[in-house]
């Protein structure tokens, strides 16, 4: 045959116009061959595999073949050898098994991470679901990408309910186009912010399972996501100043920082987590609150003028002496940001409140721990409350030891003085004298009070420094706060889900805690009606709650057995103590910041390394039923416990132990207690005793324990002059 050859394969006799092809020559309205190696003179070589498959796809485009189209772009994916022969893999996967594998992939890797990337890791789940079944779809894997739906949403429902709901409706490759949600996430990129660690982690995990379903996922982070990694940083609009000025207690990141642009029906985040705050286990900042420089030179002036009125006794160190070594006692670790959380400004009674402690500081008697194997001789003052019928529930006691307040079963609280005085009202009321008040408003049992910071008065001439307002957690699921000089209820705080447990004060005031029977605690400040943060994470009520020190830090503990600490201002879980065999009752930080003493109602108490996180020892003495209150001395060397065997006990807390059960026991002759209402007698400590002998799995840290007579301890509280004062109600045995 005469004219050129025109070459092998089968896309030369192919038609491309509307009449039947010519035998091995092309149609006349087919385009001219491209110029190929026999046109320059050379030997012609048979295309390329690759070049055929676009000539075909460009073909069905053309003439609407769209699901063969979207067929051979499947198959073509398929790796060839150098004869362009398909090379199967046994193990290939593709369609649904290759998502559902992926997906599980990923799961199981954030389920399993440390839980302070979990958060984090969550993002992912959802733009990595919502592309992989977008994949299916668009690859023509209709029954595929059902399954892979419905199998996997439940997950998300929660979150994303309203794209979950519009998803449903994509089914073939029509809808991605049809459909504005499915148009939403195939046209944009879905931003997701992370901190370095967790997704360099990540990145380095996938490359390890490229062929257990790491190359799906890496693959659709790569078309599908953006990942913005950023380092450690407490940016302001991050800190509780911002949410303060802005006036609301949320923290949603705004729609261009996290998810698709513009977009945002659900919440990215699954734990309200902020991934730009410190979540880094190994940076914890357990210094101390910075000290105001105005406070600290007005602070200095008076002290000078104390100093100048009640000059110090021979071999004393006057005030201003020792407030100078108090500052350069302090420990040298850094502390948080006074713009990450912020106190209002500072008042005449503050100034007051910081002289005063400083007095109390120097005139305290000093608990140093054990000497010449020793135990300090420390007493205990006991208030116990007669004729309660088994009706209180809480007792707390003020800091200036001159109130004390207890909740009722019956949804009421009552104050007593402690020396019996008439309470006064300002301004005066027309009620009968009393040394006790009654706060009415809650509509269910109250199961917790606290008392605002406040210290004795150094100054009769200056502001008054006693407790102004008294908080109160109920089963009706609000927070009150009361003031004490009008007697009434001034606020109502709604948010909780169900009864409320405990609550506290911040170190400073302005902020308090609370835990509930809803798994969560909530950070407020008393003057916004709504919580700045929700810890969330238990998975049982969290019955205890206390600050840090240093205000950057809380605690809670839980009837899931563990010990959360969390960052105050971020809101992210920190870390978590776990050993406890029992419901965690009671938890309280020492002064210096650097432990943590946990207790539960199996009897043993735990010390915790914050800066590690690890268990320094178990303390044993108590009895089944609950320890229900801890507290430390100021030099933080000694604990002291109360609970439901009524006992209050005193442990030393720098003596090393194995932790194993000590037979020896140290036995004492309890506080002797009367008295109606609230009176009490001071107890001294007693070696020896048949009740101490009997005692058994008695650590040899327990320095002196101190029975009552029939009365459960609500509160024990080391005062900041060492002495320790305690409360209970007199519970008759039953007649048998």
């Amino acid at each position: 045959m005469s004219g050129p050859n025109p070459g092998p394969g089968p896309v030369r006799s192919m038609s491309v116009g509307n009449g039947p092809p010519s035998a091995g020559l092309p149609p006349h309205n087919s385009m001219p061959p491209q110029p190929g190696p026999s046109a320059q003179g050379g030997n012609q070589g048979p295309q390329s595999q690759q070049n055929l498959n676009q000539i075909v796809l460009e073909y069905l485009s053309k003439k609407g073949y769209v699901r063969t189209e979207a067929m051979l772009r499947r198959e073509s994916d398929v790796p060839q050898d150098a004869n362009g022969i398909p090379v199967i893999s046994k193990t290939a996967e593709v369609g649904g098994p290759k998502y559902t594998k992926a997906f599980e992939l990923l799961k199981k890797y954030t389920d399993d991470n440390l839980e302070v990337y979990r958060p984090e890791l969550r993002k992912l789940l959802w733009p990595v679901f919502v592309y992989s079944f977008l994949n299916l779809v668009r690859d023509y894997y209709a029954q595929a990408a059902e399954t892979f739906f419905t199998t996997f949403k439940s997950q998300f429902e929660r979150d994303h309910d309203e794209d979950v709901k519009k998803l449903q409706a994509v089914r073939l490759p029509a809808h991605l186009k049809d459909s504005n949600i499915a148009k939403l996430y195939m046209e944009n990129k879905y931003r997701v912010t992370m901190t370095q660690m967790p997704f360099y982690s990540l990145v380095q995990f996938l490359e390890s399972k490229i062929s257990e379903g790491g190359e799906a996922v890496s693959s659709i982070i790569k078309e599908h996501v953006r990942v913005v990694t950023v380092e450690r940083t407490a940016h302001a609009d991050k800190s509780i100043a911002a949410i303060l000025a802005r006036g609301d207690g949320e923290d949603e990141l705004p729609a261009e920082d996290e998810g698709i642009p513009g977009h945002n029906p659900g919440h990215p985040r699954l734990d309200l987590h902020d991934p730009e705050y410190d979540v880094s286990r190994n940076r914890i900042l357990l210094g101390q609150y910075p000290r105001d420089p105005d406070l600290q030179d007005d602070v200095r002036a008076e002290l000078l003028e104390q100093d100048a009125k009640n000059p110090p006794r021979p071999g004393q160190n006057s005030l201003v002496e020792e407030f100078e070594q108090q500052i350069k006692r302090e420990p040298t670790e850094e502390g948080p940001s006074r713009d990450t959380i912020p106190l209002p400004p500072s008042l005449a009674r503050d100034v007051s409140m910081e002289v005063q402690k400083i007095i109390e500081h120097r005139d305290r008697y000093k608990v140093e721990g054990r000497t010449g194997g020793i135990g300090p001789a420390v007493s205990v003052t006991m208030f116990t409350f007669h004729n309660t019928f088994d009706s209180i529930n809480c007792i707390d006691f003020s800091g200036d030891n001159q109130l004390v307040a207890a909740g009722m079963a019956e949804s009421y609280i009552r104050v007593w003085s402690l020396d019996g005085s008439p309470l006064q009202s300002n301004p005066p009321d027309n009620a009968q004298p009393s040394s006790s008040r009654r706060l009415v408003g809650h509509a269910g049992p109250v199961y917790a009070v606290a008392f605002s910071p406040s210290t004795s008065r150094p100054d009769m001439d200056g502001p008054p420094t006693n407790s102004h307002h008294l908080l109160s957690a109920s089963a009706d699921k609000t927070v009150r706060l009361w003031s004490l000089d009008l007697w009434q209820c001034l606020v109502a705080y709604r948010s909780h889900d169900n009864p409320i447990w405990d609550l506290q004060w911040g170190p400073n005031g302005h902020y308090f805690l609370t835990g509930s029977n809803d798994r969560t605690a909530r950070l407020w400040s008393t003057d916004h009606i709504e919580p700045l943060r929700m810890y969330v994470g238990h998975d049982n009520d969290v019955d205890c709650v206390t600050f840090h020190p240093n205000n950057a830090y809380v605690f809670t503990g839980s009837c899931d057995r563990t010990i959360r600490m969390w960052s105050t201002a971020g809101g992210n879980p920190l870390r978590l103590f776990t050993g406890h065999t029992g419901n965690v009752t009671a938890i309280a930080c020492s002064p210096d910041g650097k432990t943590l003493a946990s207790a539960d109602d199996k009897g043993s108490i735990i010390l915790w390394n914050l800066e590690s996180g690890r268990r320094k020892k178990r303390m044993r003495g108590h009895g089944k039923g609950g320890i229900w209150s801890l507290s430390w001395s100021v030099e933080s060397t000694v604990l002291v416990s109360a609970g439901a065997d009524k006992t209050v006990r005193v442990w030393d807390v720098l003596q090393e132990t194995n932790e194993s059960a000590s037979k020896s026991a140290d036995g004492t002759t309890g506080a002797k207690t009367d008295g109606v209402g609230a009176k009490g007698t001071a107890g001294a400590t007693v070696s020896g005793g048949k009740k101490g002998a009997k005692e058994a799995g008695v650590s040899a840290d327990q320095i002196s324990v101190f029975p009552t007579k029939d009365s459960p301890v609500y509160k024990v509280m080391f005062t900041r002059m060492n002495l320790i004062v305690a409360g209970g109600a007199y519970l008759p045995p039953p007649k048998v």
